[in-house]
């Protein structure tokens, strides 16, 4: 598998390089932004994010998509590195079964009773394709910008060393206490608790 489609990309948060990769969909790849000063003799910066329309796009206050985005583009920016976009919506449910977990949650149900009473896992992700995208570039040990250890996990099942993670914690509110709750509790993202 290689990258397929490459371009400059100026944004808000700095210069980046865009490039695609292959995904399931051929309409929907993943996207990758990175900088031409990556330092392959260090820990390469990195965060693996996957897609949120509501979050990333519409600003949506349920959840932390969005601000991990922009905070994250914000650090590469300042520290030359990877943003792998993966295209798995809605913890890779899709966006049409995500806005049925949100009715759900709407009533009363938290993020992962929703999932599972849609019939699914918490979290159906995965990360092989990032370790693919990163052993193509010829990067071997990153610092992982996240709160998540299942992406440390799978990227070392990989063969991806994980020299640190660097937290991007959105402070909580009204809208998203119960959902970061959640993710602190049930699904051990390292999380502070309030």
């Amino acid at each position: 598998m290689t990258s397929n489609i490459s371009a400059r990309l100026p944004t808000e948060f700095g210069d980046f390089n865009v490039f695609t990769f292959p995904s399931e969909s051929e309409l929907h790849p993943h996207v990758v932004l990175f900088h031409n000063l990556i330092d392959l003799s260090q820990p390469v910066p990195l965060r693996i994010h996957s897609e949120c329309l509501t979050g990333d796009v519409f600003g949506s206050k349920r959840c932390d998509c969005g601000y991990q985005l922009h905070a994250s583009m914000e650090y590469l920016s300042l520290n030359p590195g990877l943003l792998i976009y993966l295209r798995q919506e809605g913890r890779g449910i899709g966006l049409m079964n995500k806005l049925e977990a949100y009715m759900l949650q709407d009533q009363g149900m938290d993020t992962v009773e929703a999932n599972h009473q849609l019939g699914f896992e918490a979290d159906l992700r995965t990360y092989e394709v990032a370790a693919l995208i990163l052993k193509e570039k010829g990067i071997t040990t990153v610092d992982l910008l996240s709160n998540n250890p299942d992406k440390r996990e799978h990227l070392e099942e990989n063969g991806i060393k994980v020299n640190k993670m660097i937290p991007i914690i959105k402070p909580m509110d009204e809208f998203n206490r119960k959902y970061l709750e959640v993710k602190r509790n049930k699904m051990g993202h390292l999380l502070p608790l309030v």
